[in-house]
């Protein structure tokens, strides 16, 4: 079973901020932060990301630019230029949200038409993308559905949720996810992770990524908790990291 360090639960993390509100001094303090606890990636609008880009340079801090944040609903012309313009701005990872109407009609081809023109854009500059789903408006058969057509496709991630929708990520949600898509693409739970309990059951659950605004309280609860068991590793079980096809 697999040991995790504190310096591995950091690079799971996506240290985020997407609040509408959010200044250049707190987006400043977020890479800040993410430099701190060496975080795998900060989480931002794409409008904030060649000032992340310039707060990182010269570490190996990702910065990952939200497109179609969060409701989905642009075309997927609009979500090719702003995934090329974020590129462009010094963004290294592109979390985009599908069209989530076009799924409820059930036009998955145009899904994963969408799909295979942002992941190609991705791939072309050799960043991850990562697909999110918004699994609170959908059914666990639209769920299943899209993560089909992922391990079609075959994004780097496919994600729970934005935050912004009216629930997050689920452990149930998560070891679905995961059934479909198995090792073939991995999986992202965000929204409402807040707890370091929460966050060792998404990534029992399988989820190789993080999203959350508490990394830094999850990331000081899992050191107290290594401190009080004097132990400088704690081991989980992922019986859904694997799975079959």
């Amino acid at each position: 079973m697999p040991q995790y360090t504190l310096a591995d639960f950091a690079r799971l993390i996506d240290h985020t901020n997407l609040k509408a509100y959010a200044s250049a001094e707190d987006i400043i303090q977020l890479c800040n932060e993410a430099k701190e606890y060496h975080f795998k990636m900060v989480a931002v609008n794409q409008v904030q990301s060649k000032l992340c880009a310039e707060q990182l340079a010269g570490t190996d801090i990702d910065v990952g630019a939200a497109i179609s944040f969060p409701l989905g609903q642009t075309t997927v012309e609009s979500k090719e230029f702003d995934t090329k313009n974020a590129i462009e701005n010094g963004a290294t990872e592109i979390d985009y949200v599908i069209n989530i109407t076009e799924l409820k009609n059930k036009n998955y081809a145009y899904l994963e038409d969408e799909m295979t023109r942002i992941v190609a854009i991705c791939h072309a500059h050799q960043i991850p993308c990562k697909v999110i789903f918004e699994n609170c408006y959908l059914t666990k058969d639209e769920i299943k559905q899209m993560a089909e057509i992922a391990l079609k496709v075959k994004p780097d991630f496919i994600k729970t949720a934005t935050g912004f929708g009216t629930g997050g990520a689920t452990v149930e949600d998560v070891k679905l996810m995961k059934s479909v898509v198995g090792d073939s693409v991995k999986v992202k739970a965000a929204g409402g992770i807040r707890n370091s309990d929460t966050f060792l059951a998404m990534i029992q659950a399988g989820a190789d990524r993080i999203g959350t605004s508490s990394g830094i309280a999850i990331m000081n609860a899992l050191k107290q908790r290594m401190d009080v068991d004097h132990v400088d590793s704690i081991t989980i079980d992922r019986p859904y990291a694997k799975v079959k096809q």
